[in-house]
């Protein structure tokens, strides 16, 4: 979710990012006598992108026949996205479903699709972006030894705060929540007059109860999940950034599967996501309806206070240039979302 210089994503939060990452395991005529599939994400148990990782193990089980076990790793117990990455590298997990944060670990100009605020007004804009930069985004993946099963999203960052707060100003008296393993982020904000509190997602509820941070970037979905709104019952409704992840796997773990378990778990996982899509989209609404009915206050800005956001986020788009996102990668999303909405009639 988890924002702009706050990204947060990242808000990353959701989290609820939801988003898919997996991982599969070993077939063909060298069957390891270990074929376990081992996968990692930040998701809570029993949720949709959970349940989608779990089908997508039946799938890859089947493919790998007696003896296969396929294990999902929830609820960030494989510690946070960055840890995450670093243990598919060494081998501990074969794949992890992550968000942004985690997958520009990998590679860092995946950034490109979710750091840049309020950069996209639709996701529409945003699937047009990402299928237009998706194969080259997927080699790059693969020069790094993953490959990109499927991708997905988990709704727009919004900012969760225990006290009301419309304009970005009010947010310079709060502490926000950052990403731990986001050092530019936090100095963007920093230089801002913004006040970071770096921290693992973890964290974050026993932070905002303490009153360690009053701020939390985070969709709507991941708010709801972990209870975030009721220490924080204050939402400002603003789209701030998109939540993309990736469902990615190690290209060891591709390479040791037979050429058919390959095409069957490449199928079902694109399934996937376009499910987590399109489900993690509703949520985004249900569950802002849940939380409003238990308590939320949502506050929607101005026309003139959404100004002062936009002034915001071309403040930011120049230090994000080259230093959270490649210049080049930068530079092409701009380009594509210049041409998508030329072909729809909209102002640059």
């Amino acid at each position: 979710m988890t924002q702009r210089s706050f990204s947060w994503h990242r808000a990353k939060l959701p989290l609820a990012f939801g988003l898919l990452c997996g991982a599969l395991g070993l077939q063909g005529p060298a069957l390891a006598a270990d074929k376990r599939l081992r996968i990692g994400t930040l998701v809570p148990k029993n949720s949709l992108y959970h349940r989608e990782l779990m089908d997508i193990g039946e799938t890859w089980r089947t493919a790998m026949g007696a003896g296969a076990r396929y294990l999902v790793y929830t609820d960030g117990s494989q510690g946070g996205e960055a840890e995450m990455a670093r243990r598919m590298r060494i081998g501990q997990l074969q794949g992890a479903l992550m968000s942004v944060v985690g997958l520009r670990e990998i590679e860092p100009s995946i950034a490109a699709l979710q750091v840049m605020p309020l950069l996209f007004r639709s996701w529409e804009e945003v699937d047009h972006v990402r299928e237009k930069m998706r194969a080259g985004m997927e080699k790059k993946f693969r020069d790094k030894g993953f490959v990109v099963l499927a991708w997905g999203d988990a709704g727009w960052v919004r900012f969760f705060s225990k006290e009301p707060a419309v304009r970005p100003g009010d947010y310079q008296k709060m502490k926000f929540f950052a990403w731990g393993s986001e050092p530019e982020q936090q100095a963007i904000m920093k230089s801002l007059g913004y006040t970071p509190v770096p921290l693992e997602t973890s964290d974050v509820l026993p932070a905002i109860q303490t009153g360690m941070i009053q701020v939390v970037p985070s969709t709507p979905y991941f708010a709801l999940a972990t209870q975030i709104y009721n220490s924080a019952p204050h939402m400002l409704e603003i789209n701030w950034a998109p939540i993309v992840g990736a469902l990615v796997i190690t290209q060891k773990a591709w390479d040791d599967m037979g050429p058919d378990a390959q095409k069957a778990v490449m199928a079902r996982s694109e399934k996937a996501g376009g499910v987590i899509r399109a489900k993690a989209r509703q949520e985004v609404d249900d569950a802002v309806d849940a939380m409003t009915k238990r308590g939320l206050t949502v506050h929607r800005p101005t026309p003139a206070q959404l100004q002062e956001w936009h002034a915001l986020a071309e403040q930011l788009y120049p230090r994000i240039r080259g230093a959270m996102v490649p210049a080049e990668t930068f530079d092409e999303v701009f380009v594509h979302l210049k041409a998508y909405r030329a072909g729809q009639g909209k102002a640059p």
